[in-house]
């Protein structure tokens, strides 16, 4: 019996550009070419913009409105010079004029904030005219670095709020005043720009950003690839295999779904084409795990700082109870990839292509920094700021016993630059989902939204969950993680807290839906990053990434529904019969999406499998009975039909 399935010979394709994939997908990827001795001094820019970082959070004791202004000012100040106005080819070492005058304005506007933040406390509601102006300035100026290193969608989403407020949501009766009134909520106060989101991302995510890009130069990516490739890459579809658990183990630092899914994927999705699986599959399986890796502890896209702070609970109680959920997901993911390869008769990596394990032991201290910061997070031994430092210690430290990667002084100085630029756009989307969230609490526009969907769900928490979904998924299409979190849990969240869910588990359900819209059509980013690199159809890896992720689409359900998963008022044996319920259930849903359990599925028992597996996420003991009992039915049938096949054979 032939391993392959005979195909007509593909022609030979262009070596896929992995910068002009990420600078296409990848909004933060745009960024200015600096060369020689300008390069140089940008670099030492964003150094010291991340040693400014490490000292305010560790150290400084200023006013929070001075310590958040400065912080701003700084991303202002480097947003406009690392991104350009728009995509394309950049002149080297260029920067025109508007744009050095845009970022002086914009990063004043702030710093004006900053040295006179006492006496603007001190002042009230009461502003002169020309405070206005340097408040819009300095609105517009952030909107701006946004759009340049995130991209228009939560733009869009943010000027029909602040037009609606403009228009309709003020009772003020002129434009002026009600001007006025925006700006100083929005910009003076902690409730717009200054508020949680950008609070958070200044005290905890830079510190992260910042661990990531030294622990990214110690060579754990590869690492995590090489472990993959020799724990499951030898199984059937093993490839495929390997790019779910290298992107769960990835996604644990990193917090881009894009950048995940070509980081991996250069390895992945080739090695997934050689053995044989077609180039949409291949470039959904590393999309769908790779946006996985924002829902794992302990960074998850840095929303479980945010996450934290808005349900009022410890940063290690959110990661601890995000680990089932994440463990599902992936799970969910694994099963698609297997019964994908099993149908199509896939085998995996021969022996010769797999890495030697005892090698790979001998750099298991490459793991070190990490177990030592979910160690210190969860130990509560110090705050998240000072695990977070310790951990960078512990990556140079590490890096000194791999000859490859170590992390030099000239290396030393680059991860402090790169996690001085990738705060950039961290800090940019946190700024704006504050204006958007302080215009819906400044309106009313919250409690709107929350009455509407409470009356039209009536007493049904299901019809809820599922609208609250709807909304997820279209509010968080083209949004960054940090953001989209912020969004939602400004909009959504409180919905699902006033139908009786608790408050953490409407959170994870917001958070889930939002990263979700990564895979969605038509903002599918990470769907078609890796169709770029599969050289595959983006709407149908998108379609296919989706059918891969249904996990993230049934997980939120069943902790909403039953927040025992999320160790919320539950014992060890709920938690056991919920998380095997629950993985029947994916395996029923995605057997049926697959339409291939033992061996190809006919519709009927497929509608059956599908059936069978969404009754089993749905909590209750008659719900299991019913949806094992249908599930069985379609695998004893399956048996059936085997047997009677090999007996003709």
């Amino acid at each position: 019996m032939a391993i392959f399935k005979k195909k007509k010979a593909p022609s030979p394709a262009e070596p896929v550009d992995l910068d002009a994939v990420m600078k296409k997908y990848d909004r933060e990827s745009n960024t200015r070419v600096w060369e020689g001795k300008p390069r140089i001094a940008v670099s030492c820019v964003l150094a010291v913009f991340s040693l400014f970082c490490i000292y305010v959070t560790l150290f400084a004791t200023w006013l929070e409105e001075i310590r958040l202004t400065s912080f701003v000012a700084f991303i202002v100040f480097l947003g406009y010079l690392v991104y350009p106005a728009k995509k394309g080819v950049q002149k080297v070492n260029h920067m025109p004029w508007y744009d050095i005058a845009a970022m002086v304005l914009g990063a004043s506007a702030f710093l004006y904030y900053t040295f006179s933040a006492k006496t603007i406390v001190q002042q009230g509601a009461n502003f002169e005219w020309w405070q206005v102006v340097i408040g819009v300035v300095g609105i517009l100026a952030l909107a701006e670095v946004c759009r340049r290193s995130v991209g228009l969608p939560i733009l869009i989403v943010a000027a029909c709020f602040v037009a609606y407020a403009l228009i309709w949501g003020l009772s003020n009766p002129t434009f002026g005043g009600k001007l006025e009134y925006i700006v100083h909520y929005l910009f003076y106060s902690k409730e717009g720009i200054l508020s949680t989101p950008i609070n958070v991302c200044s005290k905890f995510i830079v510190v992260f950003i910042i661990f990531g890009a030294f622990l990214e130069r110690t060579g754990i990516a590869d690492f995590f690839i090489q472990i993959s490739n020799c724990v499951v890459g030898g199984f059937s579809g093993g490839p495929a295999k390997v790019a779910v658990v290298a992107s769960a183990m990835e996604g644990m630092v990193s917090g881009s779904s894009v950048a995940n899914t070509v980081g991996s994927g250069s390895v992945t999705i080739p090695l997934m084409k050689k053995t044989g699986y077609k180039p949409e599959f291949a470039a959904a399986a590393e999309a769908s795990a790779s946006t996985g890796g924002q829902i794992m502890p302990p960074i998850m896209g840095a929303a479980a700082f945010l996450m934290a702070d808005y349900v009022s609970v410890p940063y290690s109680n959110i990661v601890v109870r995000a680990i089932l959920p994440a463990v599902l997901y992936f799970a969910g993911i694994f099963i698609a990839v297997h019964l994908e390869a099993k149908k199509e008769g896939l085998r995996g990596l021969s022996k010769e292509e797999l890495p030697k394990l005892k090698p790979l032991l001998k750099k298991l201290y490459l793991l070190i920094p990490l177990a030592l910061l979910i160690f210190l997070v969860s130990s509560n031994f110090f705050t998240i700021q000072y695990a977070a430092s310790i951990a960078i210690i512990a990556a140079v430290v590490v890096s000194l016993f791999n000859k490859g990667n170590r992390i030099t002084p000239k290396r030393f100085f680059e991860a402090l630059a790169a996690g001085g630029q990738g705060m950039i756009a961290v800090a940019a989307a946190c700024g704006i989902a504050g204006i958007i969230a302080g215009t819906i609490t400044m309106t009313g526009l919250a409690n709107m939204l929350i009455n509407g969907i409470v009356a039209l769900a009536g007493n049904q928490v299901i019809i809820a969950l599922f609208l609250t979904m709807l909304c997820c998924i279209v509010l968080g299409m083209g949004v960054p993680t940090t953001a989209n979190y912020c969004i939602m849990a400004a909009t959504c969240a409180p919905i699902l807290v006033r139908m009786g869910v608790p408050a953490i588990a409407a959170h994870f359900f917001v958070f889930y839906f939002g990263i979700v819209a990564d895979l969605t059509p038509p903002v599918a980013l990470a769907a078609y990053a890796g169709a770029a690199i599969a050289q595959a159809n983006p709407m149908k890896t998108a379609i296919t990434s989706t059918k891969l992720a249904i996990g993230a689409f049934i997980v939120p359900y069943v902790f909403a529904l039953n927040p025992a998963m999320l160790f919320i008022d539950t014992n060890v044996g709920s938690v056991i019969l919920i998380c095997i319920t629950s993985l029947v259930g994916i395996f029923g849903v995605s057997a049926a999406l697959e339409g291939y359990l033992l061996h190809r599925m006919p519709w009927y028992q497929r509608i059956i499998s599908a059936a069978g597996g969404l009754m089993l996420i749905y909590p209750g003991i008659t719900s299991d009975a019913v949806g094992i009992a249908l599930f069985a039915a379609v695998l004893i049938l399956q048996v059936i039909t085997r047997k009677r096949t090999a007996s003709k054979a």
